[in-house]
């Protein structure tokens, strides 16, 4: 096929996770039979982008072959950048505020100046990369298209959550568009350019230093549920060949360093691989819960997942909660106040939160560390516990997401010192009722499937 207009907006993708997929700009632009034959076709040069080491087992390993028009080590050499200084890799006390206090944030605010790279902000995050361990929660805030630059991460793959504006995301690999209630996962080591189609746009990036991101387990539930491999979307080989300046910015070890070049970083004419960037709709997510009574953890609601080395315990999990039927009977119906072992942050992209009322807008974010008590507001428990129990739909034009992760979040000082930072947070559950009556006679309800006969 011919090599599309990049202003033509022609998106065009291939379906599938973590597939070796192929795909070319120019017919015949993939070698057959090998990878690195001494002269490729149409001139390209061969380049192998890694992300797991080479002795990795098959099943896990993954890697891709690029095919472009020169090699991108075709660049000066890196200089720190220093336009943006509130990017944190270490989370240490010199550059957080930890507290087991709750956290939370109304909507930031989108500056008038920055593209994507010079709009993100580091929120909160545990480890380092340099050891390949830990995460880093981002906010980015843009209201200009990059030009000619090019952003990408050695620390991490970045899960990008869109909440306000449409991403149009230039990639090695193909052009990507990314809209509020959809996800973009560009890995680490790619090379990627943002621009803003719907002007001022605001969402959160999840950056794991350690593995990447697959589909939880389904055990129990079958075969079939949560996202299914199929609704992934892998971009196709589509090209620039310039000669224009352009900047590369990269992020090494939680700082930010940028070198000249010649030319597009765009240039791939064909790849072939299963180490690729993809994007997938959250409306297509397929919603597991109970029928029958009691709220189910909220694990069944991952998307996608970062392993650690402890079975069943996450780096982090990125887990939604979307629109569906709410039907449990003789149930406290809202989330359950709760102590946990791995660390959260919770966002709204849009609609309103089940668990919270009042002043968590859209945009806003929270952050509940390792054993923080939470749950839902006053508000939520005096609607919950007074209600008629009727089956009925939940959460209808809204979706909240979680990342969820195994280490202990800490809070960035640019972060725990903004203005937009909640100070009365706790104050959400200081009304909450106390109805305890020791005379009180337990009552049977029939509504329990013990209790029917």
């Amino acid at each position: 096929m011919l090599a599309k207009d990049k202003q033509s907006n022609s998106y065009t993708y291939q379906s599938g996770f973590g597939n070796h997929f192929s795909s070319e700009a120019l017919d015949g632009a993939l070698p057959v039979g090998q990878n690195t034959p001494q002269i490729c076709p149409y001139g390209l040069y061969a380049e192998q982008l890694s992300g797991t080491a080479f002795t990795v087992g098959r099943s896990g390993n993954q890697r891709t072959w690029l095919y472009r028009i020169r090699p991108s080590v075709m660049h000066l050499p890196f200089e720190p950048y220093t336009k943006n200084s509130h990017i944190v890799g270490t989370f240490d006390s010199q550059t957080t505020d930890p507290t087991p206090t709750q956290n939370r944030w109304m909507p930031f605010a989108i500056p008038e100046d920055s593209d994507f790279v010079d709009g993100l902000r580091t929120v909160s995050g545990a480890g380092d990369p340099t050891v390949k361990n830990g995460i880093a929660i981002h906010v980015y805030m843009a209201s200009q298209s990059m030009d000619r630059r090019a952003f990408t991460s050695s620390d991490g793959d970045m899960l990008i959550v869109p909440q306000q504006g449409r991403l149009d995301i230039t990639t090695e690999f193909g052009p990507i568009m990314v809209a509020p209630n959809e996800i973009a996962v560009i890995q680490r080591g790619m090379r990627f350019s943002v621009a803003l189609p719907d002007g001022p746009s605001r969402g959160f990036v999840l950056e794991v230093y350690d593995g990447h991101f697959e589909l939880p387990d389904l055990g129990p539930i079958g075969a079939n549920g949560l996202a299914n491999p199929r609704d992934f979307q892998t971009p196709t080989a589509q090209f620039e060949n310039t000669t224009d300046g352009w900047t590369i910015i990269s992020k090494s070890q939680g700082t930010l360093f940028s070198a000249k070049q010649g030319h597009s970083p765009f240039d791939v004419v064909a790849w072939h691989g299963n180490y690729a960037p993809f994007k997938y709709n959250l409306a297509n997510f397929n919603v597991v819960n109970s029928v029958s009574f009691d709220h189910i953890d909220p694990s069944i609601f991952t998307v996608l997942t970062c392993k650690s080395a402890h079975p069943g315990t996450a780096v982090a999990d990125f887990v939604i909660f979307p629109p569906r039927f709410e039907v449990q009977m003789d149930t406290f119906r809202p989330p359950y106040f709760h102590r946990n072992c791995m660390s959260e942050f919770i966002g709204l992209l849009f609609g309103n939160y089940e668990a919270k009322q009042g002043k968590f807008l859209p945009g806003s974010c929270s952050i509940h560390s390792t054993m923080t008590p939470h749950g839902p507001d006053a508000a939520t428990v005096q609607s919950a516990t007074t209600r008629e129990l009727r089956p009925g739909r939940i959460a209808d034009n809204s979706q909240t997401f979680m990342f969820e992760t195994m280490f202990q979040l800490r809070a960035t000082k640019w972060a725990a010192e903004h203005s937009h930072r909640d100070s009365d947070y706790y104050k959400v559950w200081q009304d909450i009722p106390v109805t305890f009556d020791p005379d009180q006679k337990p009552s049977t309800n029939a509504c329990h499937p013990g209790n029917e006969h």
